[in-house]
């Protein structure tokens, strides 16, 4: 078995700030974020303003929250300046592109004045007419160019790309992405998250999805506004938030409860590919992690930081269930008894090591 990796511990507990914030609330969440690292998102504000720019690339396995973290950056800083790339969002519009036969013709020729590999550009058609669903078959020459080519497209802005690099054979191409798409005096950086696979775990498995609008929600982990039992079946359920649903019920995705055991080859990647990245010299690295020892969270963090685990209890006669909360312990890979961090601790220790990284 492979040793665990061991990123250290980063602390968001913070002289002065006494609060406690909703992190539901968009509103109090930025107060959070700005109680906690005010002085960075200052510092990285001005920077944007500047016109200064960066290219990161988030790395970690499978269902480790990186869109999610992506999201309340761009949500911290602005869209004007920060932006959240997703390879596999980039593939999928593709596949709309090439149904189209106008579409279609602007990305040939944007590939045959860009693209080079070691298939032809109506290979690479085909590539995207076949791809398995399930995984991304594209090439790494592919990938840059449609990466490239939406980069083109959003302007001199700094990117977090999500899904590249997605394999061994691809980190190479990262090291001298900037430098292909023209960014040649961009600062550049991995982000890597440590996640224990537990936590990975307990979110496929509680995952619950609309089959209307597709809202994901888990039963255990983030529950919705509105919860259902079932007297028939003994059960509770989560109820759609969106207006047009109407209270629909959330329901199990198939797979979901075989976990992570389903794609286990896929996480075995993911974390070699980490390894990889922490093995690079030349690139910095901003290193956060999910999970804090239940024996260090008091020191290092605050308790409403910490990931609840929801718990629910029916009143027959009243007919109505009421949703409570308890601390959720997980075992990290190590075996050793944790805490789960909720997005925004992470992405506080994220926006620190960054103004760092970047020198500002």
């Amino acid at each position: 078995m492979a040793k665990t990796i061991d990123f250290p511990i980063f602390k968001t507990k913070t002289p002065g700030v006494t609060g406690k914030y909703d992190f539901s609330d968009p509103v109090a969440r930025q107060a959070y974020f700005e109680a906690k690292a005010g002085n960075e998102i200052e510092r990285l504000k001005k920077f944007f303003a500047a016109k200064g720019t960066f290219i990161a690339y988030l790395l970690a396995k499978k269902a480790a929250g990186k869109g999610t973290y992506a999201r309340m950056l761009v949500e911290i800083f602005s869209p004007d300046y920060l932006v959240h790339l997703s390879v596999g969002d980039i593939v999928r519009s593709v596949d709309e592109e090439v149904s189209d036969q106008e579409k279609r013709a602007d990305l040939e020729k944007f590939l045959k004045s860009h693209y080079r590999g070691y298939q032809s550009v109506e290979g690479v058609f085909a590539d995207q007419k076949n791809r398995d669903t399930k995984g991304l078959s594209h090439s790494a020459e592919t990938i840059l160019a449609l990466l490239e080519r939406e980069i083109s497209r959003l302007g001199k802005k700094s990117f977090l790309i999500d899904g590249f690099p997605r394999n061994l054979d691809q980190v190479s191409y990262s090291l001298f992405f900037r430098q292909l798409v023209g960014y040649r005096d961009d600062p550049d950086f991995f982000a890597l998250i440590q996640i224990p696979e537990s936590v990975i775990d307990a979110r496929m498995k509680n995952r619950v999805v609309c089959p209307r609008c597709q809202l994901s929600r888990s039963l255990m982990l983030l529950p919705t506004k509105e919860v259902g039992y079932d007297e028939e079946a003994k059960e509770f359920f989560l109820k759609c938030e969106n207006p047009d649903c109407r209270g629909e019920r959330l329901m199990p995705k198939e797979g979901d409860n075989l976990g992570i055991e389903n794609i286990r080859d896929r996480l075995d990647r993911d974390e070699e590919l980490v390894r990889r990245a922490l093995d690079l010299y030349g690139v910095p690295k901003v290193l956060l992690r999910n999970a804090i020892p239940v024996d260090q969270a008091r020191e290092m963090v605050d308790d409403y930081e910490l990931t609840p685990e929801y718990y629910y209890h029916w009143d027959p006669k009243l007919k109505k269930v009421t949703t409570l909360e308890k601390p959720w312990i997980i075992k990290d890979d190590a075996g050793i008894d944790s805490y789960s961090l909720l997005a925004p601790a992470v992405v506080v220790s994220f926006i620190k090591q960054m103004a760092e990284t970047l020198g500002v």
